[in-house]
């Protein structure tokens, strides 16, 4: 039985990552991210960087496991929430728009 409440549900599993990424912000400049977690709608960011909110953006996750080398993960994502993080970055939440490669 799931006890937790109806906020902290999310439809789609979320796989903890923490590998190197990238974003290109709207206004193109691209800047250095960490993948917090990932799931089929949507991912966690942290990045020094503060979108709009609904913002589009793209996003470039680095393969996780580096011995098998496999091309990175890029996606295009709404950014639906960000928060400020002690140590001066954001965490951004959005849903993944589409799947670029």
């Amino acid at each position: 039985m799931d006890y937790a409440s109806p906020l902290d549900r999310r439809l789609d599993r979320r796989i903890p990552l923490g590998c190197s990424a990238s974003i290109r912000a709207s206004n193109g400049e691209e800047i250095e991210a960490e993948c917090i977690e990932l799931s089929v709608s949507g991912m966690t960011l942290h990045v020094p960087y503060v979108p709009g909110e609904g913002e589009v953006i793209e996003v470039v996750i680095a393969s996780p496991n580096d011995r098998i080398p496999r091309p990175p993960l890029v996606t295009h994502l709404r950014v639906t929430r960000c928060h400020a993080l002690p140590d001066g970055r954001y965490e951004i939440g959005g849903a993944t728009v589409r799947v670029v490669g």
